[in-house]
């Protein structure tokens, strides 16, 4: 699956101490230097855990330090100690499952499942009786119980989460248990099991670690001893965040990103995520190099990040996802080309019973540009054969086209500043011809994504190698689709789901204005419009996050603390912690600008979902 990263204004400054400064190493030669000397520290005797996330080169790391090491060391793969493949498979199945699109999240597992009971006792035992040498145990689950407690230092090594898929598809990951690549590993086996118990086990090491590793790319490494890792992401939560957005190409996939960000061997554009859990962190906090850390670290501070409501019923979630959905031709295309697989998402009733993620699908489009024939397919028509339609997806499966597919969906011309809501169960697509800003809730720590695909114009999908429309038609998700569709038709969408903006205050300088909204739809869409400069507020309570739509360039800082600042340029977003408080947007010119701002409701109860 081609997947390209951009990091164009995503660098996040922040200030720690200088002591924090210092510790940190850069450079694979230094850290390998650095954590030798660590090991030599601990005198003659020593056990080393060198734990981590998957993608890690640990072959490599490993080499290294037997090289640089002035002694004799004994190297122990803790692969030897998981149990069989058959046994791993077994035990898989149950958060795989059979179904082809969508697994089923393993909530209560652990990595110590998947270890063989006596080989790890063994293990820990001769950690035990250890008197007089260095053994170093690495790889994924270096440090699972019992051999923790046995360990007199912890490095833990890790990864964001685009280079290690890109491994994944590329077949050269190694995950539990093996030493080449299983060719058989599904990618569901990542995203509804080991994810998490790769994330359950960080948790733990994150609290227990000497030195944390970001070991992205092995030949540049960056070592952290714990208190200046624990600053540094202490210290990030309270500032705004922005990520480095990630880009996809797709059938649908247009042009209007080559104006805006020129990403490196992207010719198309379909997808472009500009936050979300699955994103990457990139931190300038003075060293020689910023550091890039998964945005999940920072959950480590969930109740600063998402606010005490969410931190209470949604933990470790990063509850909000922004998307730009691309719609820009240069010329004129028909509708199956330009537009979006006919789909619906679920809502947190749905995800819960079948997925066992906490938290649905709930979406918006704003419109954040429009060109001639700028459209949007929302519910079906009104006298449209509701039955009918479903048969004749089941019959296409996307492989045999649906000629009179429109009479079916409802089609709405849009413009700028245009808000659609879509509540899980309801038919929709984006039309083309116009850059939608995608707001929605985030179903999944993994960042798995729910879109329940009905119909794709029985199309060829994007071929990333020849930069061609030849690739494989996608699959449909028919069974889910059908069972979650709540067939509404275009008098409900005109009257519900057309949101208008009433204006919730005014100065002479700026205002702020809310689109209307139901009750099952979690989060609010405001906007700050001001010449020159305007005033919000998480209330301590709420994160945001805020994305110029007018204007080139802004800033927004702290009222209390000026240093707490970042830039935006247009259409560019960052998250706003719950723990910011008061703050400020302004132009540097005095001139207009727009921002969206997208936060979860005041008052908001799970009671009030699907």
């Amino acid at each position: 699956m081609p997947l390209y990263e951009d990091i164009h204004n995503a660098q996040n400054m922040i200030t720690v101490s200088h002591a924090c400064k210092d510790a940190v190493v850069f450079g694979t030669r230094q850290a390998v230097t650095a954590i030798v000397n660590a090991i030599n520290a601990k005198g003659p005797k020593a056990n080393i855990a060198l734990d981590g996330w998957y993608g890690v080169d640990y072959a490599a790391l490993v080499a290294d330090l037997i090289k640089t090491l002035d002694r004799p060391a004994e190297v122990v793969n803790i692969n030897r100690a998981f149990k069989s493949v058959c046994d791993m498979k077994a035990y898989k199945q149950t958060y795989v499952t059979d179904d082809p699109g969508f697994g089923y999240v393993n909530s209560d597992g652990s990595l110590e499942d998947l270890l063989d009971g006596k080989s790890i006792s063994e293990l820990a035992n001769k950690l035990a009786c250890n008197r007089d040498k260095i053994i170093i145990v690495y790889n994924s689950g270096a440090t699972a119980a019992p051999l923790l407690d046995q360990m007199d230092l912890v490095f833990y090594f890790d990864m964001t989460m685009q280079p290690m898929l890109w491994k994944m598809w590329d077949g050269q990951l190694l995950t539990f248990g093996f030493d080449e690549p299983d060719k058989s590993y599904n990618w569901k086996e990542y995203y509804y099991n080991d994810f998490y118990l790769l994330w359950r086990h960080k948790k733990k090491i994150l609290r227990s670690m000497d030195y944390y590793c970001s070991a992205i790319q092995y030949s540049e490494l960056q070592l952290l001893p714990k208190a200046a890792y624990d600053e540094i992401v202490s210290t990030a939560v309270q500032y705004p965040i922005k990520q480095v957005q990630i880009f996809q190409p797709g059938p649908w996939g247009a042009y209007r990103h080559k104006d805006l960000w020129r990403v490196e061997g992207l010719e198309i554009s379909a997808w472009n995520k500009m936050s979300g859990p699955e994103l990457s962190v990139l931190i300038d906090f003075g060293g020689q190099q910023a550091l890039n850390l998964p945005l999940l670290a920072l959950m480590q501070y969930n109740e600063q990040v998402t606010g005490s409501y969410m931190a209470e019923h949604y933990p470790d979630l990063f509850p909000l996802d922004i998307w730009l959905d691309d719609g820009y031709f240069p010329d004129k295309q028909p509708a199956e080309r330009i537009s979006m697989p006919i789909h619906n998402h679920p809502g947190s009733d749905y995800v819960k019973r079948h997925f066992n993620e906490p938290l649905g699908r709930y979406e918006t489009y704003y419109i954040a540009e429009a060109y001639e024939g700028a459209n949007t397919w929302l519910g079906f028509t009104e006298d449209c054969d509701l039955e009918e339609f479903e048969i004749k997806c089941r019959e296409s499966n996307n492989i045999v086209p649906i000629a009179n597919w429109k009479d079916y969906i409802c089609n709405w011309k849009s413009n700028v500043g245009d808000l659609y809501l879509i509540p899980p169960g309801t038919t929709h697509a984006h039309g083309g011809n116009q850059m939608v800003l995608e707001m929605d809730t985030a179903p999944s720590i993994a960042g798995t994504e729910y879109s329940f695909f009905q119909y794709d114009f029985a199309r060829s999908s994007w071929d990333d190698d020849n930069k061609t429309m030849t690739g494989k038609p996608l699959k449909m998700h028919l069974e889910h689709a059908f069972d979650n569709e709540k067939w509404c038709r275009s008098t409900y969408v005109k009257e519900n789901l057309r949101a208008s903006p009433e204006v919730i205050k005014w100065t002479k300088t700026y205002w702020v204005d809310q689109y209307a909204s139901l009750p099952e739809m979690p989060f609010d869409i405001e906007r700050i419009h001001f010449y020159g400069r305007g005033e919000y507020s998480t209330s301590g309570k709420f994160l945001q996050i805020v994305t110029l739509t007018i204007g080139t360039k802004v800033t927004l800082v702290s009222q209390t603390d000026q240093s707490k600042r970042t830039t935006l340029e247009r259409l560019q977003c960052c998250a706003v912690p719950a723990c910011f408080g008061n703050y400020e947007i302004y132009t540097e010119d005095g001139s207009f600008a727009t921002c969206v701002i997208f936060h979860i409701k005041k008052g908001y109860s799970e009671s009030t979902l699907y």
